[in-house]
């Protein structure tokens, strides 16, 4: 059971065309049960058809201190996940975190320089 002070996030975004996976669900999305007072996600799912997929991915991201900022999570990411769909899962992550920083009303400013948008 979680606790009051989680919060259910989520993020997607569109998959590569001419892969099984954009040909079942076009886009990808990334469930995240985010604790509000210490920023640590304790839960996390990926909609991919592969369990073990789903598995890595969210092994990868629960325990992830979101007080770091979400960019040493997507070097993470980037390093971890050599699958086609890498940008989009990246993308999921970095819509979820928007969503959530647009929730506690912070805007966090993100620079084309640094290759995050």
């Amino acid at each position: 059971m979680y606790e009051d002070n989680n919060v259910l996030i989520s993020g997607f975004a569109q998959l590569p065309r001419g892969t099984t996976l954009y040909e079942k669900y076009k886009t990808i999305t990334v469930v995240l049960v985010i604790n509000t007072e210490t920023e640590i996600i304790e839960d996390a799912e990926f909609t991919f058809i592969a369990d073990l997929t789903n598995y890595y991915l969210s092994s990868l991201v629960k325990g992830y201190d979101l007080k770091n900022g979400i960019y040493p999570l997507i070097e993470k990411l980037r390093k971890s996940v050599l699958i086609p769909s890498q940008g989009a899962v990246i993308q999921s992550i970095k819509s979820a975190w928007d969503r959530y920083k647009e929730s506690k009303g912070i805007y966090v400013k993100q620079t084309v320089s640094a290759g995050y948008l």
